[in-house]
């Protein structure tokens, strides 16, 4: 079962160390070793920033990965989000998927947004795929967005409606119960 808690100050280390390992960096905008004052203030802002939620992901008990919907913009309300799975033993097992519509429970349920946007990497075309399988739109690609590593890197746009998500969301909670990873 796959579950979403929120972030507190004991994730501090956790978060850290997570971000840090080359197989989660390599799908973020920046991949180097994030030092313990650049993680102190940032993990300082996510706590006292209301405008951000962070959670641990846990599959069957264990801390897995992390979510995070930042931007939030009450007034138009939409925001923007992002996830990432740091235990190599949650990938191709649907727990991206069940992270995914806990999210967006959250996003259209609780927050009660109109839109949730997300940017992808070009070269994540997994996360891409599953975006669009949950019904994300393309809302574009931002060509040489992005300068990593010395590489200029492509950046997908997709964005969901809370319509779009009201119409799909039934299909998904059921198949995602009927593997077990969702309560």
């Amino acid at each position: 079962m796959v579950e979403l808690v929120p972030v507190g100050p004991e994730d501090r280390d956790r978060l850290r160390e997570w971000r840090n390992d080359p197989e989660v960096a390599r799908f973020m905008y920046t991949t180097h070793e994030i030092g313990a004052e650049e993680h102190a203030r940032w993990f300082a802002g996510l706590l006292a920033d209301d405008r951000r939620r962070a959670w641990v992901v846990r599959m069957d008990d264990l801390p897995v990965g992390a979510a995070f919907v930042t931007d939030i913009d009450r007034e138009n309300r939409r925001a923007t989000w992002a996830f990432y799975l740091a235990d190599p033993r949650t990938r191709g097992r649907g727990v991206g998927s069940a992270v995914e519509f806990l999210v967006l429970e959250h996003a259209f349920g609780e927050l009660g947004l109109h839109k949730l946007c997300c940017e992808v990497l070009s070269f994540n075309e997994a996360v891409v795929a599953m975006h669009t399988k949950f019904g994300f739109r393309p809302q574009g690609v931002l060509q040489d967005h992005y300068r990593r590593d010395g590489e200029w890197v492509h950046v997908h746009q997709l964005a969901m409606w809370a319509g779009d998500w009201a119409e799909r969301r039934a299909g998904f909670e059921e198949k995602l119960r009927a593997r077990g990873l969702l309560a």
